[in-house]
């Protein structure tokens, strides 16, 4: 044993002789830090904002979060990441899952029919005849 008295790694990390100690992230030699990115140039991932930050990302531009209240999932149900041609169930289709106030975070309206409908962090646009998802916003609300 390297190291007596030391706790055994978790299961499925991997730790290699040499490496570094587990949970720190390193950058290739002489290259820039994790996490840096040069004003200007495309990042990777830029098309989404990072889950549990300042802002999501809706047709290519930022908005802010909103903080409201947590969502109570109704018995049963917990957070699933919808996606578009997904099906809503029809318990969820009713006006208390409905979000009304789309136009102040910068959404637009929905058509005839449709309802912008909250989903734990994320809001859906759903035909409310058929509970088809239409359009999806990740990570709106914290």
């Amino acid at each position: 044993m390297i190291n007596p008295g030391a706790k055994p790694p978790p299961r499925g990390e991997i730790i290699r002789p040499g490496g570094p100690p587990p949970g720190i992230e390193i950058g290739r030699p002489g290259g820039p830090p994790p996490g840096f990115f040069r004003p200007g140039e495309p990042q990777r991932g830029a098309e989404f904002a990072r889950p549990g930050g300042p802002q999501f990302v809706y047709r290519g531009q930022a908005f802010e979060r909103v903080q409201t209240a947590p969502f109570v999932y109704p018995p049963g149900w917990g957070y699933r990441r919808w996606e578009v041609g997904a099906f809503l169930p029809l318990f969820f289709l009713v006006r208390d899952y409905w979000y009304p106030d789309w136009e102040l975070i910068g959404l637009p309206p929905p058509p005839p029919d449709y309802q912008w409908v909250r989903y734990g962090s994320d809001l859906l646009l759903v035909d409310l005849t058929s509970g088809e998802v239409i359009d999806v916003v990740y990570d709106v609300f914290y």
